[in-house]
């Protein structure tokens, strides 16, 4: 199951498919006893995916057959011991992925020549994703990062790792000759490595970035590279050969503490806007300003969720989930149309936007 949203992947999804692509959502749970649920409920909820491919008069019996399969595949790839608060299946002729999110969506079916991508866009925002480098003198490993968890990036070069003989990095480090190990060319050498390998990573997919290592390792990145400049360093060696929970563990006291400084920033740029009239709040409001691209900063509460209603196309209205022409997940389609006209979208905690009923915004103008 896929996790990581790049701009170029999601650039990809977003590619027109021959008719039909299918995009089939369902929540999922991360504990006992709801989790007993999912598994029938996913299987209905392929089953009438299946079900209107043929109704479908447009799809041709063959594509019909192939999609059904790929739908039959990508069922059979999930391991449901291992999904978060939502899962997305993408189906179309000749390829599937699914999608394990950290943020829930709503139960539907769509056919169409593109996949819905709006509920990946917003969980990946949610879920404040960054990269941790960690390296050694024989090894850079990159981390990729989210809500309260790492994972090892196989990718863009990495895991870099060096030989040479009679070399032994642990050994040096135990011996207590790190800072001659560090200052030896052919470690700098590797170093610049990492550091060309992580700029390509960061150009093509932006993220704040924690580097780690011991302290002797981070002093020579930086002296040979340039991309520790705008990174946090946390001093702590071993994790270049460690586990995903020893990497979370050591990063995850600076994650929270920048976390809270982007709420406080954010809280008090929206405190700035209502001086200047220059402040939206409420779904109304925020989704007319998102539609006009009038947002240059939106904040999310984490969990807010809405269901409305569209009247005459310029006025919502509550719904209940269910009902005919509701709209489960406006909020994801809100983020998605911020973060297209390059507003900064930021999820904050339950509770930091007070009266402003869960979102709100800066506007541009």
């Amino acid at each position: 199951m896929e996790h990581a949203l790049s701009p170029a992947t999601l650039s990809e999804l977003r590619r027109p498919r021959p008719y039909p692509a299918v995009s089939v959502l369902t929540p999922t749970h991360r504990r006992e006893p709801e989790n007993a649920q999912d598994p029938v409920r996913l299987r209905n909820v392929v089953a009438e995916a299946k079900k209107q491919l043929e109704a479908d008069p447009a799809v041709p019996r063959l594509r019909r057959i192939d999609v059904s399969r790929q739908l039959d595949q990508a069922l059979a790839e999930i391991d449901l011991a291992h999904t978060e608060d939502g899962l997305v299946i993408f189906a179309a002729p000749g390829e599937h992925q699914v999608w394990s999110l950290a943020r829930a969506v709503p139960e539907r079916v769509v056919l169409s020549d593109t996949f819905l991508t709006r509920n990946l866009v917003s969980a990946q925002a949610s879920e404040r994703p960054f990269w941790v480098l960690s390296v050694s003198a024989d090894r850079a490993t990159l981390w990729n990062g989210g809500v309260e968890r790492v994972a090892e990036h196989r990718a863009g070069g990495f895991p870099l790792t060096r030989t040479r003989e009679n070399f032994d990095a642990e050994r040096l480090e135990r011996i207590g000759d790190l800072p001659s190990t560090y200052r030896d060319e052919d470690t700098r050498h590797f170093l610049r490595d990492a550091d060309s390998a992580m700029t390509k990573v960061l150009r093509e997919d932006p993220r704040p970035l924690y580097i780690t290592g011991e302290t002797a390792a981070l002093s020579a990145l930086h002296e040979v590279g340039g991309v520790t400049r705008d990174a946090v360093h946390v001093p702590h060696g071993g994790l270049a050969h460690g586990t995903p929970e020893a990497v979370w563990q050591a990063v995850r006291p600076q994650v929270a503490a920048d976390a809270r400084k982007s709420t406080d920033a954010v809280t008090r740029e929206l405190e700035s806007a209502r001086g200047r009239r220059a402040f939206a709040a409420g779904v109304d409001e925020i989704w007319q300003s998102a539609r006009e691209g009038r947002l240059r900063l939106l904040a999310v509460e984490e969990n807010y969720r809405v269901t409305v209603r569209d009247e005459d196309g310029d006025h919502l209205v509550p719904a209940e989930s269910g009902d005919l022409d509701a709209r489960e997940d406006l909020v994801d389609e809100i983020v998605e149309q911020c973060l297209d006209t390059g507003a900064d979208v930021r999820f904050v905690p339950d509770g930091t936007l007070g009266g402003a009923d869960g979102i709100a915004g800066v506007l541009r103008f």
